[in-house]
């Protein structure tokens, strides 16, 4: 399996997830939504969202060389 084809799975998948999430937690969403609006007072959400972004796909890789 190639890199891309790899990546295009895994952000199909978290899409896909995240589909299903808004869907099961509708007021999850509502406060995800709100939260959008006034990043102002929230900015720890795009904290952890950019944590766990960096912890899915980051941590561990060795670098190229």
């Amino acid at each position: 399996m190639t890199s891309r084809r790899r990546a295009a799975i895994q952000a199909l998948f978290l899409a896909g997830l995240g589909c299903l999430l808004i869907w099961v937690f509708p007021r999850a969403a509502a406060f995800a939504e709100m939260a959008a609006r006034e990043l102002r007072y929230l900015w720890w959400l795009v904290l952890v969202i950019g944590v766990g972004a960096w912890l899915i796909w980051g941590y561990g890789r060795k670098p190229k060389e």
